[in-house]
């Protein structure tokens, strides 16, 4: 059962106390990123001390007391040109040949063979180091990442409870009074307002009538006395009000809402798309549409990309900041194996109760705005997810206004398109296009896409929404 502080100066305490702990914590987690961060950076090649241990151990194993040649003595010299070559013709064949080595060793080395086959047995062994090495500081990299990005999200949650508003006094009095007229005890509140404007309450209730009623009514109840807004209980919230009390918790629907529309097709020949959408609401009524695309076609692209999806849209129903969510998922896919199977991730994130939507890109194309004034195209870089660690996901954002309506595709449907401005040609026909609904217009934007070429020659995916405001 929730327990609110009865004064008001006890909530504030609570939320202070909160929003530090939660601060603290981002702190250390920092501290922890900067205790792992030692400055040791990948290297992509073998190195002179790499070459002359290579050699020192092929003379112990080989040479005995032998000097006739000094290939060692001579690599130890700075401007010592042969062992760079030799390193070199190792990276690129794997091996080192006979004709390889300094004339000195060709003319004057007694056990060529031996020699030259350990050399290789000891060069083979340092690049798989190399390799173990270059691995391990990538994982270390990756987890150093997530601590800083575990950081900021606990900083954001800090900031969030720091700066909500506790509005519980305002409508304390009037909400137990209007409660009771349908036979339920408000018991202990709280009511919060966030920086966006919307509010949350927790209430914990039961019925006085041996009843039990929904929460949907419940909710129904909160709209009449807070000022006719429309409000609804939390997905994780109870859905009925029995004679016990229990805790509810109820947010507040946004002025604003959305329908949506998809319409896809895979390349020909392939059962599956490698494509993979979503639309979902996470906490504090934004609605999100994500679109992937997994490398190359078919059911592995089509799993690949459907990880990327359902981790999105996970971190983002669990709270996380979309930012945050994109840049841990592509910490996820680069931790998970040695073979890098890259996926784009096109996020759109609308604030119901603002209208704002923020635009989030990690290799993904354009995303397409339809306004009163025209179409507009939002577009960002071309590196996939899983391939870089430190990738920053582009973040663009703008207002929209009611019917405003948003076009997100995969780079099969631009790719269909004529001409060498695919964006351009998409751009103008999206200008002609009447209103319609979000699954008519996704429809008729992957039919004119189709009607260039003879066969899908990738996957293809549009998605279509639109905002309207509410009415009550």
């Amino acid at each position: 059962m929730f327990i609110r502080e009865r004064e008001v100066k006890g909530r504030t305490d609570v939320n202070y106390y909160t929003a530090r702990r939660l601060g603290d914590m981002a702190d250390s987690l920092n501290q922890l990123a900067r205790a792992f961060d030692d400055g040791i950076e990948k290297n992509g090649q073998l190195t002179k001390d790499d070459g002359l241990a290579a050699m020192q151990a092929s003379a112990a194993l080989v040479c005995e007391n032998c000097s006739r040649c000094n290939l060692y003595a001579d690599s130890e010299k700075e401007d010592s040109y042969y062992l760079y070559y030799l390193l070199r013709a190792f990276e690129q064949k794997g091996h080192i040949d006979f004709e390889d080595m300094p004339q000195m060793f060709q003319s004057g080395c007694r056990k060529k063979e031996d020699y030259l086959a350990q050399l290789n047995r000891s060069l083979g062994r340092a690049t798989m180091n190399l390799s173990w090495k270059n691995r391990f500081l990538e994982s270390r990299d990756a987890v150093i990442s997530q601590f800083r990005e575990l950081s900021v999200i606990l900083e954001e949650f800090s900031r969030q409870i720091d700066r909500a508003r506790d509005i519980t006094d305002e409508y304390e009095y009037i909400l137990k009074k209007h409660f009771r007229r349908y036979h339920v005890a408000l018991g202990n509140l709280l009511l919060l307002e966030y920086e966006n404007g919307q509010k949350e309450a927790f209430l914990t209730v039961r019925t006085t009538n041996g009843r039990c009623i929904t929460s949907k009514d419940a909710a129904l109840i909160m709209g009449e006395v807070m000022d006719g807004t429309r409000w609804s209980p939390a997905k994780d919230s109870r859905s009925i009000i029995t004679k016990q009390y229990e805790t509810v918790r109820f947010l507040e629907e946004g002025g604003y809402r959305m329908l949506y529309g998809a319409s896809r097709i895979p390349k020909k020949g392939e059962k599956y798309s490698g494509d993979n959408y979503t639309f979902c609401e996470s906490p504090g009524n934004q609605v999100v549409m994500s679109l992937s695309d997994g490398m190359g076609s078919g059911e592995a692209a089509a799993r690949e990309s459907k990880q990327v999806v359902e981790l999105t849209e996970q971190l983002l129903e669990t709270g996380f900041s979309p930012r945050a969510a994109l840049k841990l998922v592509n910490t996820v896919l680069l931790l998970a194996g040695p073979e890098q199977h890259p996926a784009t991730l096109d996020l759109s994130c609308i604030d119901l109760h603002t209208g704002v939507l923020e635009a989030m890109k990690l290799g993904a194309v354009p995303t397409f705005i339809i306004g009163e004034e025209g179409v507009e195209i939002m577009e960002a870089g071309e590196v996939p997810m899983g391939i870089l660690n430190g990738v920053e996901p582009v973040l663009m954002s703008r207002k929209l206004w009611e019917g405003d309506r948003i076009v997100m595709v995969s780079d099969g449907v631009l790719d269909a398109l004529p001409g060498d401005d695919k964006e351009q040609a998409m751009q103008q026909y999206l200008e002609s296009v009447e209103e319609m609904g979000p699954q008519e217009l996704a429809d008729q934007v992957l039919d004119f896409a189709v009607s260039f070429i003879p066969a899908p020659r990738d996957d293809m995916t549009v998605l279509a929404a639109g905002i309207w405001k509410r009415r009550s």
